[in-house]
């Protein structure tokens, strides 16, 4: 007579993938497949499936919303609609674990109530018993040995082909043939033409509108943005060096390693590439290559005014404060945005939650009456920037460097000589520069207008979300916003938020 459903052990099965190619999920649907039929002879039924597909397991910092799920279900030992769960069904120890932490947990979860079964190709496993869960262990552990012996295998691998030359294997880079070694004559020379006008001084962005305009596409058919041509440029493949681990691969004397490939512009040219890319660091970029200085430090566009601002001001456990900064996210139902506290894999503690408006408003009319207590300070006549002339002159003579450089009039030596002398002058300046105009700025701005453009919607001056951000980091270092007691509701109280002042 078969079996009915009632008579069946009901089960959930796992499967997992750690990597999937061809993303169709298939080596998870064959191992169901096999769960299933494990399931129908033992005389069980698959109640529920969880899955996890190209993730691997023995990764640290790696969650698998599967596995994770799977634990929850079998400690509680049913469904979410209530339905029971006696087991677990896989293909192999392997597909479930890699690590013995997570072994621990999963013999935990499943063996927390009596009559449980565990079962895979082979058949039934009793996990209540000390031997076999020893075994477990002892097979996680040897699991994970292995891994890590082939991560060893595979990074020695690498090793070796960088230290012997040879190319990295995967797409087609732009500039050579198929073979990765053989240069393709025409997307070669566009490479080289656009390194010598990157080092003459050309901007990355005009070397990306010729290239659109000529219809030049990338090695993978996509069009060039200046990102892709900033890759394209850094790589040490151009001058026939090999990369590994985002070091150059040098030899035992230090020199480094020749790739077996054809280069397509020199060593000193590459490095003089990266040495320009390192120079506008952290700088504001024309669209003409032009540098206009340091980036602020709030040069990311943003679009609430507190972000950065406002910090969380929950107590811990162990009695400090959390401090994480609040993010900020828009609310469709309530038509308003809301900081908040970020869980606790992402750094915060996920406890505290704020009316955005609300706390803008309030941190608004703060700042605005510290600028205002300021403005009774005397209008200062700041006149001009006494070293213009000197930084002016020491960017035209780098500018001259550069251009005889690209024309082969001076030697490699005396042209890094010359650069690794001006270049901190010329930072040095522009930092004073920057400073000076931020001191006569403060000077002559008038702090009773500031309200005005602040709340202004239709006048041209009114300041924008920047602007305001820069006054309030002017203002204050910080906002902690203190959690609500009982008794607050949905009250907004001022008293919760913490502001932090600058020293006069």
């Amino acid at each position: 007579m078969d079996a009915t459903d009632g008579d069946l052990i009901p089960v959930v099965d796992y499967a997992r993938a750690s990597v999937d190619k061809r993303k169709d999920e298939h080596s998870v649907r064959n191992q169901q497949t096999t769960n299933t039929q494990t399931a129908k002879r033992l005389g069980c039924r698959i109640v529920a499936r969880f899955s996890d597909n190209d993730k691997s397991a023995a990764k640290e910092d790696l969650v698998r919303d599967g596995f994770e799920a799977m634990l929850r279900v079998l400690r509680t030992g049913h469904l979410e609609d209530g339905t029971p769960v006696s087991g677990c069904i896989v293909v192999h120890d392997d597909r479930l674990i890699r690590k013995a932490g997570d072994y621990e947990r999963f013999v935990d979860a499943l063996t927390y109530r009596e009559g449980r079964v565990y079962a895979d190709q082979r058949g039934f496993m009793d996990l209540y018993s000390e031997n076999v869960e020893n075994m477990g262990l002892m097979g996680a552990v040897a699991s994970r040995i292995e891994i890590k012996k082939m991560r060893r295998r595979m990074r020695q691998h690498h090793s070796d082909n960088a230290r012997e030359g040879k190319p990295l294997q995967g797409p087609r880079p732009f500039g050579w043939q198929k073979d990765g070694v053989t240069l393709d004559p025409a997307e070669s020379a566009l490479l080289r033409q656009a390194a010598e006008r990157f080092i003459a001084g050309g901007s990355i962005n005009s070397i990306c509108r010729d290239w659109l305009k000529k219809g030049v596409k990338t090695s993978r058919g996509n069009e060039w943005t200046s990102r892709t041509l900033t890759v394209a440029l850094k790589k040490p493949r151009l001058c026939g060096w090999r990369i590994l681990n985002g070091e150059i691969v040098r030899d035992d004397d230090g020199n480094p390693i020749v790739g077996a490939w054809d280069s397509i512009i020199t060593p000193e040219q590459w490095q003089a590439i990266q040495a320009i890319f390192a120079e506008r660091s952290g700088k504001q970029i024309g669209p003409d290559g032009v540098l206009l200085g340091n980036l602020q430090r709030d040069h990311r566009e943003h679009q609430y005014l507190l972000t950065a601002t406002l910090r969380c001001g929950v107590i811990l456990p162990d009695g400090a404060m959390c401090n994480h900064k609040l993010r900020a996210g828009f609310q469709k139902k309530m038509g308003r945005h809301r900081y908040f506290c970020q869980a606790p894999s992402n750094g915060g503690c996920g406890k505290l939650a704020r009316r955005g408006d609300l706390i803008d408003e309030f941190v608004s009319e703060a700042v605005l009456a510290k600028l205002e207590q300021r403005s009774t300070v005397e209008i200062k006549e700041v006149g001009p920037w006494p070293k213009k002339r000197e930084l002016a002159e020491k960017v035209e003579q780098f500018n001259e460097l550069r251009a005889r450089f690209a024309k082969r009039k001076i030697t490699n030596s005396l042209f890094f000589e010359e650069i690794e002398r001006l270049e901190p002058d010329i930072a040095k300046l522009r930092a004073e520069a920057e400073k000076y105009e931020l001191e006569s700025a403060r000077a002559k701005r008038d702090l009773t207008e500031i309200r005005r453009r602040w709340y202004s919607e239709t006048d041209d001056d009114r300041l924008d979300l920047s602007q305001k951000r820069a006054y309030i980091r002017e203002a204050l270092h910080a906002v902690i916003v203190h959690p609500a007691g009982k008794g607050h509701g949905k009250r907004f109280d001022p008293d919760l938020l913490e502001p932090i002042w600058r020293e006069d």
